[in-house]
């Protein structure tokens, strides 16, 4: 899916994921204990967890300024440095979200319709940088993102 004229590739949907994951959390249970390596203390089974998505994602111990789109974050050679579940922006395992396929063909579908068509850009309407709300249970900004478009 890469186009070498910088409109539309698999790592800049990748990137973008990255940094708007659709859930900003997961919610876990234990189904047995478990030590957490390199300390002494123990998620007994039935705990329940929280796996902090945005966060792990936003890690610069990962993601060396976070803040930055970088779609080369997500070339082969760079995914291989990093553990693989520090980008989870669908879940992972037996839970994964089952539309996981389907929505990454749909975004990039609707993308490259978009892109091939037009020029987008944010309109100067749109307050940035664009926060995120704190009490959405998925992510979405605190204000409203105005675009602009621009037929090509």
């Amino acid at each position: 899916m890469k186009e070498n004229d910088g409109k539309l590739t698999y790592d800049s949907v990748m990137e973008t994921l990255r940094k708007y994951p659709p859930v900003p959390t997961l919610l876990r249970q234990c189904v047995i204990d478990y030590k957490l390596p390199n300390s002494d203390f123990t998620l007994e089974a039935g705990t329940k967890v929280e796996i902090p998505v945005y966060a792990l994602q936003h890690d610069p111990e990962f993601y060396p300024d976070p803040d930055k789109f970088d779609p080369e974050r997500f070339t082969e050679e760079n995914k291989a440095k990093r553990h693989p579940y520090v980008y989870i922006p669908f879940g992972e395992g037996p839970r994964i979200c089952i539309g996981l396929r389907f929505g990454l063909m749909q975004s990039r579908v609707g993308l490259a319709l978009i892109l091939s068509r037009y020029r987008v850009k944010l309109h100067s309407k749109t307050i940035t940088p664009i926060g995120i709300s704190p009490t959405a249970f998925l992510m979405s900004s605190n204000n409203t993102i105005w675009l602009e478009l621009e037929k090509l």
